[in-house]
């Protein structure tokens, strides 16, 4: 049974045009497992009914200092008491200000002054209000308050002008609320983590890869980045920001990951391949385009790639190794004999057709204990469940060394 621990937040919704932003940030909280109870300013009500964000949360929304639903009619300390966090977005230029200088005059803006919890803001405003020198000011303060400011982003605004001032995408709130929760289960340790596809040539425009997107190594870097973990990636090819906070080493074929996992395995603690490796690469790759005419055909002689997973478990002493198999078929026992060949304490097992590509994973864990099966969620919620188990058996490791 992989362990959990649910979260649980105030979103404050101010009244600014981006107001309608926090009716997703709802659903992205939600799909991190973060349960949201939404609080509203009268403002923010004219621009989202409470109704829309009623459906969406599951529970009443509250506006009103003295709303009798509340224990002892105070909603401005009841609501947040117990959540793990209140995050205000969007954050008005006036919010802002109430906030640096500890105005209570409404709901919202006393469930700030009153709480227990931190306090996240993610400010949206027009170009000329965010460059003012009091928000300055205002923003300033709140961080040395200790207040965490999430954007804002350069970008179009409802005013028709382009600038800093554009609240950051409720994707982009939502992961960074769910690295804030998330509990430091890896604090200091060094993780080395390779991502996505390796391309081997044929001739100078074509070449051999596979269908891996990259999407499951770049949310294991992201879920230790949150747990505290100093995180290196190395990546093949893709389409993909890199995560912030992490430092990235790209590559394009297997020998390359292979050089630059030697590079960086020697001062890492943990090393998590999870990228999807060529297993041949082409013995001499044309250094010209190859020619097609219609009778000949194109015979390619391969050669095996470099098996990192076992070198870097193979190494006098080895960090604490992951390893992933992606099978078509006999998912598990194909893994368990992969695992105890390459011997590393722990291999990550998912069916190639039903993971590649998807936003969405279903993984077995197979360790010295057994298999952990963990349920079909997007990747980022996989990932954090993968790196709490991980963090689980490096501690137990750690502990016997002692």
């Amino acid at each position: 049974m992989i362990e959990s621990s649910a979260k649980s937040v105030v979103l404050g919704v101010t009244g600014g045009i981006a107001a309608y932003k926090a009716a997703q940030l709802v659903r992205d909280l939600q799909r991190h497992g973060i349960d949201v109870q939404v609080v509203m300013t009268e403002a923010a009500r004219g621009m989202v009914t409470p109704a829309t964000f009623q459906a969406l949360s599951g529970k009443p929304v509250h506006s009103d200092m003295w709303d009798a639903s509340v224990p002892d009619n105070m909603a401005h300390i009841e609501l947040s008491r117990g959540k793990d966090a209140i995050v205000v977005a969007p954050a008005t230029a006036d919010f802002i200000a109430k906030l640096a200088n500890g105005l209570a005059d409404d709901l919202l803006s006393a469930l700030c002054l009153a709480r227990e919890c931190p306090l996240i803001v993610a400010p949206a405003m027009n170009r000329q209000m965010w460059e003012n020198p009091a928000t300055r000011r205002n923003v300033d303060r709140l961080i040395r308050d200790g207040v965490a400011v999430l954007g804002p982003a350069s970008g179009d605004q409802a005013c028709g002008e382009v600038g800093m001032g554009r609240m950051l995408e409720a994707g982009e709130i939502a992961e960074a609320v769910a690295g804030f929760l998330a509990p430091k289960l890896l604090a200091g340790a060094r993780v080395l983590i390779t991502a996505g596809p390796t391309f081997e040539p044929i001739d100078t425009v074509r070449g051999i890869t596979n269908l891996s997107s990259g999407k499951m190594g770049y949310a294991v870097a992201r879920a230790a980045l949150d747990a505290g973990a100093r995180v290196t990636l190395i990546s093949g090819p893709v389409s993909l920001p890199a995560p912030a906070g992490a430092e990235v080493a790209r590559v394009g074929t297997a020998s390359e990951m292979f050089e630059a996992v030697k590079k960086h395995s020697a001062r890492c603690d943990i090393y998590i391949g999870v990228a999807a490796v060529a297993d041949y690469r082409v013995d001499k790759p044309s250094r010209h385009k190859i020619k097609k005419t219609e009778r000949d055909q194109l015979n390619l002689r391969l050669v095996p790639n470099p098996d990192i997973l076992a070198w870097v478990a193979q190494r006098p002493r080895p960090p604490f190794c992951v390893g992933f198999a992606a099978e078509s078929r006999d998912l598990d026992a194909y893994a368990d004999e992969k695992r105890r060949r390459k011997k590393v304490p722990l291999m990550v097992a998912n069916l190639a057709q039903e993971a590649i590509g998807s936003d969405d994973n279903e993984v077995t864990l197979l360790d010295d204990r057994g298999t952990h099966k963990l349920p079909r969620a997007p990747k980022d919620v996989v990932a954090r469940q993968l790196i709490a188990h991980i963090a689980k058996l490096y501690g137990a490791k750690r502990r016997k060394a002692e």
